[in-house]
């Protein structure tokens, strides 16, 4: 017998559409759903690279420590009898080195450090040497890293470490920022540490009585141009931040990257007396950048755009700006500066990681702080060594006093004597 080809029996060859459309559905679905997924771990991934970055810094400084019975210096380097920081001689690099160029043996960055630590006698790039020096090579320690010549003819200060930063940041090498660093030293809680300019003494000390720094303002873990130790740390290497994290410039206004300048020197009604103050340059409608004046809020006064003006734009810089933190606004909070670049301001943590921060307790421990700390009163005045009328401070304000900005004032402070109980 003879089976019609139209028998009801025969087999079925393909899908019709809504069975095709329906399986397109649910792939759609599912890579939806797996997308954020693979974000994440990635995202993880480099947070744990840098958390191993930051291990890596904690092993250097206990390393140098060992070796020289000390922490880097944080604002070393070579001088003169009289000159400031202004000074543009390349004679010498007006002790405004980093405490990361310090750790650069301690790196496995030995070739870099001994670049550095001898004369170079080539200006590789084939520029002239300023005529002051002429014909004579770059120092030993070399020039000062903050001036554009010598990012023009001093190689090492603009060579790019990998050990120095976040693969969570996409800030890229070059403009705005030179050889970039995404990890800065611990200030402590007082803004008014120090004047960066000069005229220094041989011994790096401002010889203006009014620009010298208190001993009782000095309270972080590094101070600039004094040398700190294990043993300075009274709270415990455990209770104390060394090194911290900090997020670089993208060319835009993050109130992060890009500080905000003329916030105000006086100690009682400017920054100092007010950390919070720059606040009323943020943007209403974006919170995490400056107001551009034109969506309902007050536009800040800004830097120019050049490399120097942003956050951790120079790894061998030891501004405050460039390679240091306070532990006065928790992390992610805005920067700004009481005038310009040479001068002190308001530099939190920050970083790409969602919700806060890394930080390298003196101990060597790396801990990872939330944007959400205990930090006291963010709008209480730091302490300071005089008002500006050179009448010393008292009460709250006076040094030897605990930090009034909580949990994270008193991890940022290495001998206040305050009690830190449980995990932060």
């Amino acid at each position: 017998m003879v089976h019609s080809s139209t028998s009801p029996n025969r087999s079925r060859n393909g899908f019709t559409l809504v069975e095709l459309l329906v399986v397109i559905a649910i792939i759609g679905v599912l890579v939806g759903l797996l997308l954020p997924a693979v974000q994440a771990a990635r995202e993880a991934a480099r947070r744990m690279s840098c958390s191993n970055n930051m291990k890596q810094l904690g092993l250097a400084m206990h390393n140098y420590h060992s070796a020289y019975n000390q922490l880097p210096t944080h604002g070393a380097g070579t001088t003169q009898e009289g000159a400031g920081i202004f000074n543009g001689s390349r004679l010498y690099n007006n002790a405004s080195l980093s405490a990361f160029v310090g750790l650069l043996p301690f790196l496995e960055q030995q070739p870099l450090w001994e670049q550095i630590s001898n004369p170079m006698n080539v200006d590789i790039d084939g520029v002239s040497p300023p005529a002051d020096t002429a014909p004579l090579p770059f120092p030993a320690m070399g020039p000062t890293p903050a001036y554009s010549w010598s990012g023009d003819a001093y190689i090492p200060y603009m060579t790019e470490i990998v050990a120095f930063r976040c693969p969570s940041d996409p800030g890229t090498s070059g403009s705005p920022g030179r050889a970039r660093t995404n990890y800065a030293v611990n200030l402590g809680d007082s803004i008014n540490t120090f004047q960066i300019n000069g005229p220094y003494n041989n011994n790096f000390v401002p010889t203006n009585v009014y620009r010298t720094i208190s001993s009782g303002t000095d309270r972080g873990a590094f101070g600039l141009r004094y040398k700190h130790k294990f043993r300075d740390i009274l709270d415990g290497l455990a209770n104390t931040i060394a090194l911290g994290e900090i997020a670089t410039s993208l060319g835009d206004q993050d109130k992060r990257t890009r500080p905000a300048r003329n916030a105000g020197g006086d100690t009682m009604t400017g920054l100092p007396g007010n950390p919070a103050v720059c606040q009323q340059w943020l943007s209403p409608e974006r919170p995490m950048f400056w107001s551009t004046g034109d969506d309902g809020g007050t536009a800040p006064t800004l830097e120019a755009g050049t490399s120097m003006h942003f956050r951790g734009s120079s790894w061998a810089t030891f501004y405050p700006a460039h390679t240091g933190f306070q532990t006065i606004l928790p992390p992610n909070r805005e920067t700004c500066w009481i005038s310009h670049t040479l001068y002190p301001g308001m530099f939190p943590p920050s970083s790409q990681h969602p919700g806060g921060c890394h930080v390298v307790m003196a101990d060597g421990a790396v801990k990872f702080i939330t944007d959400s700390i205990e930090a006291g009163n963010s709008s209480e005045g730091t302490v300071n060594f005089v008002t500006n009328s050179s009448t010393a401070l008292t009460g709250s304000r006076g040094p030897g006093n605990a930090s009034p900005y909580g949990v994270w004032g008193s991890l940022g402070t290495r001998a206040s004597r305050e009690v830190i109980g449980g995990e932060f």
